[in-house]
C-alpha cells in the first residue's frame, strides 16, 4: 500500500485542528490583552438600610425648605445636619449661602454625598463627615436640624440643652418629649409622609435667685417656661427665646435680655423703666 495517501491524510487532520482553534488567538508576536474588569456599580441607598442608631428615610425636599425657612437660615449661619443621609439638607443649606457639615456613620452615605454636592456645585461649602453623632462637638453650630427616632432625641436633648442660647433646632416629625416644640408646621399638597417639621430655640438657663432693685426675682425653668415671683408678686406668662426673656409681675410686663449671670430690659405698664438683675444663686 502506497504512503502518499496516509501522508495527505495527516496533513488534512492537522490543517482541520488549526482550523478549530479560538477566534481570539493572537498571531505570533503578539501580547494578548486581558479582559477589562466590569464596571463596579455605584453605590445607591435603599429606603429603610438600617444603619448605625435608625434607618434611612429620606426628608421630603419640600420639608427640607420648609424645616430652613423655620430656623430662618441665613448665608452667616453655619448649620449641621445629624445623620445626613444622602446629604439633601446640607446640600439644600449650602444652596442658600450657608456653610453646612452632615454628620454621618455610614461612610458609602458620606462618600454619595460628596458627589452629589460636587454635583450640585455646591463642594465648597456642603462638607459630610463619617463621625458618631452622640461624640461630634455642635458647639459651632447655629442651626441643627435631624431626623431622627425620640428615644435618639431625648439622648441628644441633655447635649442640645447646653448650646449657646438661640441655636435652632428642626427635628423632622419627632419630638423632644415634654420639652414641646415652640414651632410646629406640616406642609400639605404632594408630601404623604414625614410632613411635620418642629422648631425649638436653645433657652437661657435662668433658674435661680436674682437681685433685682430692691426685690428677689426667684425663677423656676421648665426649658422655655420660667415662673416664680418678684418679691411678693407671682409672676406669670414667663417666657424664654434664647437668651430673650419675658414675664409679667402685677400690671407691669418685664422684657429683658440674659448676659451669662445679668439680664437687663424694659418695663412697660407700669414705670416703663429700665431694669436690671444680677444672679445670686
Amino acid at each position: 500500500m502506497s504512503a502518499r495517501p496516509v501522508v495527505r491524510l495527516a496533513i488534512w487532520s492537522l490543517v482541520a485542528s488549526l482550523s478549530a482553534l479560538p477566534a481570539y488567538a493572537q498571531a505570533p508576536g503578539k501580547t494578548q490583552k486581558p479582559a477589562a474588569p466590569a464596571a463596579e456599580k455605584a453605590f445607591e441607598p435603599e429606603v429603610g438600610q438600617s444603619g448605625k442608631d435608625v434607618v434611612w428615610v429620606p426628608t421630603p425636599q419640600a420639608l427640607v425648605d420648609k424645616m430652613l425657612d423655620m430656623a430662618k437660615l441665613t448665608p452667616q449661619d453655619f448649620l449641621m445636619d445629624l445623620g445626613s443621609g444622602d446629604g439633601r439638607t446640607v446640600i439644600t443649606a449650602a444652596k442658600r449661602g450657608s456653610r453646612a457639615l452632615g454628620i454621618e456613620y455610614n461612610p458609602e452615605m458620606v462618600e454619595l454625598s460628596r458627589r452629589n454636592a460636587k454635583e450640585a456645585g455646591v463642594a465648597d461649602k456642603a462638607t459630610f463627615e463619617k463621625a458618631d453623632l452622640f461624640e461630634k462637638d455642635f458647639s459651632k453650630a447655629q442651626v441643627i436640624t435631624m431626623f431622627l427616632l425620640p428615644s435618639i432625641n431625648l439622648k441628644l436633648r441633655p447635649k442640645i440643652l447646653d448650646l449657646a442660647p438661640g441655636t435652632r433646632i428642626v427635628s423632622n416629625s419627632f419630638t423632644m418629649e415634654e420639652w414641646e416644640a415652640d414651632q410646629t408646621e406640616t406642609i400639605e399638597g404632594d408630601c404623604s409622609s414625614w410632613c411635620t417639621a418642629l422648631l425649638w430655640i436653645v433657652p437661657a438657663k435662668v433658674e435661680g435667685t436674682w437681685s433685682m432693685g430692691q426685690n428677689d426675682l426667684k425663677l423656676t425653668q421648665q426649658f422655655q417656661h420660667v415662673s416664680g415671683t418678684l418679691g411678693s408678686q407671682q409672676i406669670s406668662e414667663g417666657k424664654l427665646s434664647g437668651d430673650e426673656i419675658s414675664f409679667k409681675a402685677g400690671s407691669t410686663t418685664y422684657t429683658g435680655r440674659v448676659n451669662g449671670r445679668t439680664i437687663a430690659g424694659t418695663a412697660a405698664g407700669g414705670s416703663g423703666t429700665s431694669w436690671t438683675a444680677t444672679k445670686k444663686s
